[in-house]
Order: structure tokens, then C-alpha cells, then sequence
């Protein structure tokens, strides 16, 4: 079985964010970049199959130079190899696209995306992988099994879980309990030295015009300032809500 896990290369939660050019740009100076937590899931999903079912796991991601370092972690996690896209990834369709391209030229059985990265939250693109390659697909996946070219996925839904029946090639979009947190990996000395000697293939981008663009960005508003209360000054609370905070 062959595995394509797409990896999105984004900024740690704790980095401080920051838009340029008139708020149009994001700033990358001091930013730190990790995996796509959703990607990590997949990814560790992914090993799991190569260990136990003898399958062999690419990752993916499309970006520049500056992405390697993330793919690098991954492979130092235990992938086989990284393929990256050489371009700008620009908007949800044209990252589908590239993606697409990838998995018809590498005629992979299961491709394992994360359901959204926490960057752009756009949550479109292993949908769309699935619909421009004809596969079946599962998002919002938490939990996956293989059985030679069967499969059984188990996806969240508003107040539950459901579990389907499904068949190969399959696109999902992993998220937090497709694994254990417990058994997500840090790579080790032995991965990391292992890693620079595994392939990471550098591959042009097909020609596919963006979809959308974005026209600003604005940070969330600063919080208030905190109102203390005496707790026996009712009155004084129920006026606050009423008045200010607009709640009752």
C-alpha cells in the first residue's frame, strides 16, 4: 500500500502574529513552524500501517525552501521520503491541485491530509483532492483500518460518531483521535541522522490558477478591561450586564 500524508507547514500556536503591507501580508520574521497538528495525526496514523501492514509512506507539502525543515521532521518521524511542490501556496484550490497531480503521478492508494491546518482553517483541500483524483473520501476522520483494499473509517459527527465502509483509493482529513496524543512521535537521533539520507524530491508545480485571494487580515480585538464586583453588589452587577455588556 502506498501513502501520501500532506503536511502543512505553520506557525507554532505561541509564535506572536504579526501582517504587513497594510495588513495584507503575514509576517513570517520571528515566527516559529511546526507540523500541522492535524497532519501530525495522519502522519502518525501512517506509520502505524507501515509497521504493521509493510506500507510505504510519502509525505507532501507544496511551499517554498522554507518548508523543508518541516519535512525533514517528518521523514525524521519515519517516512520514506518528501516530495515538495516548488510554490507559493496561495489558496486552497491551487494546493488541492498541486496535491492532486502528486497522487495521479505517484498512483498512491490512501492519501491521509489533515481535516484543516490552523493556519487559514479553510478545511477544503482533501475534499477537493478527492473530487479532482475520483476517490471516495472521509473527513473529520478518527479512526481508519486497511484491509487490503478495503477500508473502515470512523468520522465525527454533531453528537457522535459514525462508522463507514469504504474502499481504495481514499482520501481523509484526519483530526485529533485518529491517534492517541500519547503516541504522537518526536523524532530521535537515529531518525534525524536517517533523514538526511532519505530522498526529498523537489518537483514543479502544474499549471493551476488561484481561486481566492485575500484582501486583509485583522487580528482579533484587544479584551476590555476587567470590571470587579462586590459579590454582595447585585444591583450593581445586574446594571453592568444590562448596560455595557449588553448580555440580559
Amino acid at each position: 500500500m502506498k501513502i501520501l500524508v500532506c503536511i502543512s507547514h505553520v506557525p507554532d500556536t505561541t509564535s506572536k502574529i504579526n501582517f504587513t503591507e497594510s495588513d495584507t501580508k503575514f509576517d513570517t520574521n520571528g515566527v516559529q513552524f511546526v507540523i500541522n497538528p492535524n497532519d501530525e495525526f495522519g502522519l502518525t496514523r501512517a506509520m502505524w500501517f507501515k509497521e504493521k501492514q509493510g506500507a510505504q509512506v510519502t509525505v507532501v507539502n507544496v511551499g517554498g525552501a522554507d518548508t523543508e525543515p518541516t519535512l525533514r521532521k517528518a521523514l525524521a518521524i519515519g517516512a520514506d521520503a518528501a516530495i515538495r511542490v516548488n510554490a507559493t501556496a496561495t489558496d486552497g484550490f491551487f494546493v488541492a491541485k498541486q496535491l492532486a497531480n502528486v497522487v495521479k503521478e505517484g498512483e498512491y492508494d490512501l492519501v491521509i491530509a489533515g481535516r484543516e491546518s490552523i493556519d487559514y482553517n479553510g478545511g477544503m483541500v482533501p475534499g477537493m483532492i478527492a473530487g479532482l483524483i475520483n476517490a471516495n473520501f472521509v473527513n473529520n476522520c478518527i479512526g481508519l483500518d486497511i484491509d487490503g483494499n478495503n477500508a473502515k473509517a470512523t468520522r465525527e459527527i454533531d453528537g457522535g460518531k459514525e462508522t463507514v465502509s469504504t474502499s481504495l483509493p481514499l482520501v481523509i482529513g484526519g483530526q485529533k483521535g485518529l491517534v492517541e496524543e500519547s503516541d504522537l512521535r518526536i523524532p530521535n537521533m537515529r531518525g534525524i541522522m536517517m533523514a538526511r539520507k532519505k530522498p526529498l524530491n523537489i518537483v514543479e508545480p502544474t499549471s493551476a490558477d488561484a481561486a481566492t485571494s485575500s484582501v486583509s487580515f485583522e487580528k482579533p480585538a484587544p479584551k476590555g478591561a476587567v470590571t470587579l464586583v462586590e459579590p454582595d453588589n447585585l444591583d450593581e452587577l445586574v446594571n453592568l450586564l444590562h448596560n455595557e455588556a449588553k448580555v440580559i
